[in-house]
């Protein structure tokens, strides 16, 4: 059995993952021509293939470098002094930027059309994207229970209910083109349904 193919950094490992972040979001997974991604990178093909010997596994760092940026920046922000409806609020607003994200919108809509051509481009897209967000999630859940702060059998259903009702209407209206990005009244008004919601089900005093 082979080994799964790995990236390799380099000093022009951003500038090729930059390169194909860009043309992912234009031209889709099919339509994405490595020589195009070079010529963006401002790479040869060779260095290009020295990072990332597939155009599955460049696909699948562009998504999982995005959003660990957006997880890392909002965990950063929520130190163990932080209290449960606080930090829900920074990762319910986290959530909400992904989700209206122009990136998120774009690379969502790419993996549902190259889906059936492309079968494991989902499974990419899921392990390297939301999976992580959700594990960072349930990490945070077993901490705040460590701390006597909630007490949840099922944290990954957890988890997963708290980011779909971040989603709320957002999503699914700017997915369909129906909306433009969301005013933050709007999304002050998910964030704050979202925490309420989750304490109302799993806070303090349901221990």
């Amino acid at each position: 059995m082979h080994a799964a193919p790995q990236a390799r950094k380099g000093r022009k490992y951003d500038d090729v993952l930059a390169g194909a972040r860009d043309v992912f979001l234009t031209q889709g997974f099919e339509g994405a021509n490595v020589d195009d991604i070079a010529r963006t990178a401002g790479v040869s093909k060779a260095t290009l293939y020295s990072y990332f010997p597939d155009k599955r596994l460049m696909f699948q760092e562009v998504v999982k470098a995005e959003c660990c940026r957006q997880i890392d920046e909002a965990e950063s922000k929520i130190q163990p002094h932080v209290k449960l409806e606080a930090a829900l609020k920074i990762a319910a607003e986290a959530l909400i930027e992904m989700f209206t994200s122009d990136f998120y919108l774009r690379m969502f809509r790419v993996v549902v059309a190259e889906s059936a051509r492309f079968p494991d481009l989902g499974r990419q897209f899921y392990e390297t994207g939301p999976l992580v967000g959700r594990q960072r999630m349930v990490n945070y859940l077993h901490d705040a229970e460590a701390r006597g702060e909630i007490c949840i059998e099922d944290k990954e259903l957890a988890a997963d209910m708290f980011a779909e009702v971040c989603r709320a209407d957002l999503f699914l209206q700017m997915l369909l083109g129906l909306k433009s990005k969301p005013a933050q009244a709007e999304k002050d008004r998910v964030i704050n349904g979202a925490v309420a919601m989750f304490l109302a089900r799993f806070g303090p005093e349901k221990t």
